[in-house]
């Protein structure tokens, strides 16, 4: 016990604030319904260290084994040959250890934490002293059952969470090359099994949906704010509830990811603001021309330039020796080798890649100044100065009946043109996932314009902007579509398409938002409340189904190989509600056929995006590949033991102990708004990434007014209370007002007040 206090107190002593700024620690924290803080401090680092002590007491064994593997220790206390999921794509331990022990700069990411200004560093401060004193508090003997006695469960320094806070920014960059980069290596020169490739352009990435309504829109004339981030249900992504005050400086009310120690979207008395992940790019691969003499050596504008090397260190566990690995890098980026996207280190080409988002630490100092503005306009300052949004839209509303979606973030700079003249042959087989620059002239490296925090970044006036007063929407398609009645222009393609097909999700969005809005399709015209909202959210309509199913069954009518799938589809109400039956047959089938050639008879239409392409061809070849395909979907459930008219209820569920909570929504390629996508389980799907947590907030004249729910609840052990309450909260479709004022606090259950200090 007192070698753990000792370290928890040395851990404390690392610090990226000065020695003369320090004050004495002291945070009070209130719980009401759900498990929810309400922290309150005197100054920033009293705010982040009751944030650290909260999420620690909520999250310890999740968030420990975190730290572990952003410090590259995961072969040391898991085993080197075992693995890791980083982001989306599984990787072995030993390539994650060194990934993060090559990528990760620490005295960079302490010199722009530091830049950030005293919040970010008094609240990285404090979050690591709330954390060590939670730790010490409960001793190893307290720690929960499913870490308890693990060594990797140990204090903490600011460097563990700023290691942390990098690998959230480089989500949508380096993270999913992370193998090829760890295994980068010279023709010749063993490397280890490299699996794994570019994301797909429909890998299930980050999603979301956001909508913000103005005052032509709203019933009260105020701006409403809905929030519906689609993030993983499991791991350190997952959203956690707070509230977080300073007296006259901060009172903000949102979630958070694991380490973050304020609200990343939430609301406070004047905005409310969600984000949704961007069809913008934020890496590029460059293509290297190498030296004929020498494949560690490239040419730039004919010249030779050998590449940087480093070498890798990493512990392994039960006394054996560490296991060394010389990584390489150029002026464009590390180099990264994955045979199976064709990228591959020959003794002629190799590849680089080069992440905007590396180093930036502007993002929490951007999430400072939005908690703490009062009007769209001061978001929207604070998006566009810093840059430091890292892969997300941001999407505002306000009390005045302003509203905003920003698609500005940190993005390489690069033109249309440029893109093209400095394209390889290579490019093009590329271009539906990545970037990919011609690394042998110098004048295709990025380009650095004025005014921009970091050299290489897209100035904010090259972004996407919507400031309206009806409503802007984001469900991950480009920032071309915010708005039906106003498309934007074209921009550079480096932050997404313009002018292309939208996702049966973003049509099913502007299909639903014409009908309330506009009285299409026969629905009376309405104004937005909260009502309103909830109804559009969880719908769990399906506009894959509207397109297909009235066609399905002419086709399969008659025949006798298919009538029962035909028979279980014919009851389907055509939903993913828990009622809901033949959901699960549809799923399977629309998965199989979804992406067939020549499905629509209507192609894509620019000038009709929302409605097209449709009309799903059911004759000749076609016709028979989708009877085929039903066939090949009821096989399927027959074997799984599933009913082909089985309540959606049944199939999809979230495991809790022994409990089996039934989770509506389903998957997002069948155009579901309230998007579940799941994994096979015993008797049906788990969902693992999807709708989380969901807020709908407006204002009344004393404050926000906020519904929200987190579908998998706030705790991720299985001993708390709030390990499963919002999941049967968001099973029955039900919502929580959140309590904001002190009297709204006080009357929804607030447990006795706790005040740690030291």
């Amino acid at each position: 016990m007192m070698k753990w206090v000792a370290a928890a107190a040395l851990a404390g002593a690392v610090s990226i604030v000065p020695a003369t700024a320090k004050d004495r620690l002291d945070a009070t924290i209130v719980r009401t319904t759900y498990g929810i803080p309400h922290i309150k401090a005197k100054d920033w680092r009293g705010l982040g260290y009751g944030v650290g002590y909260a999420y620690a007491q909520d999250n310890l064994c999740m968030i420990a084994e975190e730290f572990a593997t952003v410090a590259g220790e995961r072969s040391l206390y898991f085993g080197a040959a075992n693995k890791a999921v980083l982001g989306f794509s599984e990787i072995d331990n030993l390539s994650s250890d060194v990934f993060f022990r090559a990528t990760i700069d620490l005295p960079r990411l302490r010199a722009g934490a530091a830049a950030q200004g005293r919040e970010m560093a008094g609240m990285v401060d404090g979050y690591v002293a709330g954390y060590n004193r939670w730790l010490r508090e409960i001793g190893p003997n307290g720690v929960p059952e499913g870490c308890r006695g693990k060594a990797w469960v140990r204090p903490i320094s600011s460097d563990d969470l700023l290691r942390l806070n990098e690998k959230t920014m480089l989500l949508a960059g380096s993270l999913a090359l992370a193998n090829g980069i760890a295994n980068a290596a010279p023709p010749g020169k063993a490397v280890a099994s490299l699996s794994g490739g570019l994301p797909g352009p429909d890998d299930a990435r980050f999603g979301s949906n956001g909508w913000a309504f103005g005052a032509e829109t709203t019933a009260d004339g105020r701006g409403l704010l809905i929030g519906n981030p689609h993030f993983p249900w499991n791991g350190p992504n997952r959203f956690w509830q707070m509230h977080v005050t300073i007296p006259g400086q901060i009172d903000t009310m949102g979630v958070g990811l694991a380490g973050t120690p304020l609200p990343i979207l939430g609301f406070n008395r004047d905005i409310a603001w969600t984000h949704t992940v961007t069809a913008a790019r934020h890496f590029t691969l460059f293509q290297l021309k190498l030296d004929p003499a020498d494949p560690t050596a490239y040419l730039v504008d004919g010249k030779s330039e050998k590449m940087g090397t480093r070498t890798i260190s990493v512990p392994m566990g039960d006394g054996a020796a560490p296991v060394s690995r010389t990584l390489y890098t150029t002026r464009f980026g590390a180099l990264v080798a994955l045979p199976s996207s064709g990228l591959t280190w020959s003794g002629t080409t190799a590849f680089a890649m080069r992440d905007v988002n590396s180093g930036n630490q502007r993002a929490l100092g951007t999430w400072v100044r939005i908690a703490r503005a009062k009007s769209v306009g001061e978001v929207r300052r604070a998006v566009e100065e810093t840059l430091g949004i890292p892969w997300v839209n941001t999407i505002v509303a306000d009390r005045n009946g302003d509203i905003l979606h920003a698609d500005v973030t940190a993005v390489p700079n690069l033109s249309a043109d440029k893109i093209k003249a400095c394209a390889t042959p290579f490019s093009a087989l590329a271009a539906s996932v990545a970037t990919l620059l011609d690394g042998s002239r110098a004048e295709c490296d990025w380009d650095v314009a004025e005014g921009t925090p970091v050299p290489g970044l897209l100035p904010a006036a090259s972004q996407a902007v919507y400031a309206r007063r009806d409503y802007v929407t984001n469900s991950n398609d480009s920032y071309w579509m915010s708005n039906a009645s106003a498309p934007h222009k074209p921009l550079s393609p480096i932050l997404g398409g313009a002018e292309s097909a939208l996702s049966l999700r973003t049509r099913s969005n502007f299909i639903e938002l014409g009908h309330l809005l506009n009285g299409e399709g026969g629905k009376p015209r309405v104004k937005i409340d909260h009502a309103v909202a909830k109804e559009l959210t969880l719908a769990n309509k399906s506009l894959a189904a509207d397109l297909t199913v009235d066609r399905l069954l002419e086709l399969c009518r008659g025949k006798t190989e298919v009538a029962r799938g035909c028979a279980a589809l014919e009851g389907w109400d055509r939903r993913f509600n828990l009622d809901s039956r033949g959901a699960y047959l549809f799923t399977v089938f629309w998965k199989s056929v979804h992406k067939m050639p020549g499905l629509w008879a209507v192609k894509f239409d620019v000038a009709d995006p929302v409605h097209t392409p449709r009309d799903m061809v059911t004759t000749g070849e076609v016709g028979a590949k989708l009877l085929a395909a039903l066939a090949t979907a009821t096989a399927q459930l027959d074997k799984e033991g599933v009913a082909l008219d089985a309540r959606w209820g049944d199939v999809q569920y979230a495991p809790r102990g022994d409990e089996r909570i039934p989770v509506h929504g389903g998957e997002g390629i069948a155009g579901v708004l309230n998007l579940q996508n799941a994994a096979p389980a015993p008797g049906g799907v788990i969902p693992y990434h999807g709708s989380s947590y969901i807020q709908i907030v407006g204002f009344d004249p004393s404050g926000p007014v906020a519904d929200a729910v987190l579908s998998y609840s706030q705790s991720t052990d299985p001993a708390s209370p709030h390990f499963a309450d919002q999941t049967r909260l968001y099973s029955a479709k039900l919502w929580h007002r959140l309590p904001f004022s002190a009297k709204a606090i006080a009357a929804d259950g607030a447990s006795k007040p706790v005040r740690i200090r030291e």
